[in-house]
């Protein structure tokens, strides 16, 4: 007897997936829905920050988000520029990405207590949404070059720039100090 159940979920999974019905249809258009998903997301991270920044315990740690936040507000009105730039209106559509790192985040707040063990959990959900972003900016700044929106390429190239500099402050802050109390932390209360 043939596994009848098992090929329908396979075809159903490989199944061509209709689009929407204002699915982009040329590579300007998704250059347009991919910037309106990252203005989502940057104004979703602002509502967020706060929250971690509250939470953090270690000045190094707040200290850090706090700074990546007003970044943060400078990069929602540099792709105010970018849409200004390319004749359209500024707005966001639902990044369903950030949506679920920023879950994430609060989950990780929820599931540890304050001290070194949260804040190094904060530096892993900060460092998720940091990659997030890096991804997201490369990939838009390749759709502008391809596009030839040289403008929109060197504020974009900005942007990205200091999303992985963001990165690299959150990895030194973990490495250098915050995952180690987190781990002496973890083995005294072993003990």
């Amino acid at each position: 007897m043939k596994d009848t159940k098992g090929k329908a979920a396979q075809t159903q999974n490989n199944a061509m997936v209709e689009p929407a019905g204002d699915a982009a249809t040329d590579m300007r258009g998704l250059f347009l829905d991919s910037l309106k998903d990252i203005y989502w997301a940057e104004n979703a991270l602002i509502k967020a920050l706060p929250k971690m920044i509250a939470n953090a315990t270690s000045p190094m740690l707040a200290s850090a988000i706090t700074e990546h936040l007003e970044i943060t507000k400078i990069q929602v009105e540099r792709l105010d520029a970018i849409f200004g730039l390319l004749g359209e209106t500024a707005e966001g559509k639902k990044c369903e990405a950030m949506a679920g790192l920023v879950k994430e985040g609060d989950n990780i707040l929820e599931e540890t207590a304050p001290g070194p063990v949260r804040d190094a959990g904060i530096i892993a959900a900060s460092q998720k949404i940091e990659h997030y972003e890096i991804a997201t900016y490369g990939t838009l700044c390749a759709f502008a070059k391809a596009l030839g929106e040289n403008d929109a390429v060197q504020l974009l190239m900005q942007t990205l720039a200091e999303e992985k500099e963001a990165d690299m402050v959150l990895s030194d802050a973990a490495c250098s100090t915050i995952n180690l109390k987190a781990a002496d932390n973890t083995l005294s209360e072993s003990l």
